[in-house]
């Protein structure tokens, strides 16, 4: 008779834990390269997570089905107006996730990144990033943040509340603060103080 509450027990079980997501603050995701059929950038050439350093960058992992979701976020991103030089933006288009025919999508990216050189547009072609990272695999609009090291500091994988956008621009910002230099030690020398004669 107790056998029968085995199996609920168990989905109970893991029902109540929480899932552990593959994107931990603080440290370096899981690399993921898109080339060929997997995806790449829109010209035709291959994209590795690895190039995700050097700045501070933020990520769009995008249903182009749910695109509109985050847009006050990307407007408020772009009013801030970050360096070039410090900060760059990465958009990552799900295109497993849509039924749109992949060559209108490739078109409307091309003319994009036309538009918006600053920005790298990626391809990927069957959910490699959403699996390898476990965001949301179908309409969602994901949003990540990158240090210069290629730490992860925010992700929300959804529609961002106005105060997420405030939290995501206060971590933009001190990401780009200049690290304080070190004080350099100071030099040793084995040479005696010189002693100067008092003048009477």
């Amino acid at each position: 008779m107790k056998s029968r509450w085995i199996i609920p027990a168990i989905l109970v079980l893991f029902a109540v834990v929480p899932s552990i997501n593959a994107m931990d603050l603080g440290k370096v995701p899981k690399t993921v390269q898109l080339s060929d059929k997997k995806g790449g950038r829109v010209d035709g050439t291959p994209w590795s997570s690895t190039e995700i350093k050097g700045k501070v960058y933020t990520l769009m992992y995008v249903d182009p089905d749910a695109k509109n979701m985050n847009i006050p976020t990307e407007k408020a991103l772009k009013a801030q107006n970050f360096p070039k030089d410090l900060y760059g933006s990465i958009a990552v288009i799900n295109m497993e996730a849509t039924w749109k025919p992949n060559i209108i999508i490739n078109k409307i990216l091309k003319g994009k990144q036309k538009d918006y050189p600053d920005t790298i547009y990626v391809r990927d072609m069957d959910y490699y990033i959403a699996k390898a990272w476990d965001l949301k695999k179908n309409g969602s609009y994901a949003i990540l943040c990158f240090d210069p090291e290629g730490k992860l500091i925010f992700l929300k994988d959804g529609k961002l509340a106005p105060s997420d956008t405030q939290k995501l621009i206060g971590i933009i910002k001190k990401a780009l603060e200049p690290k304080p230099e070190e004080a350099a030690p100071a030099e040793e020398t084995d040479a005696a103080p010189i002693e100067k004669d008092g003048i009477n």
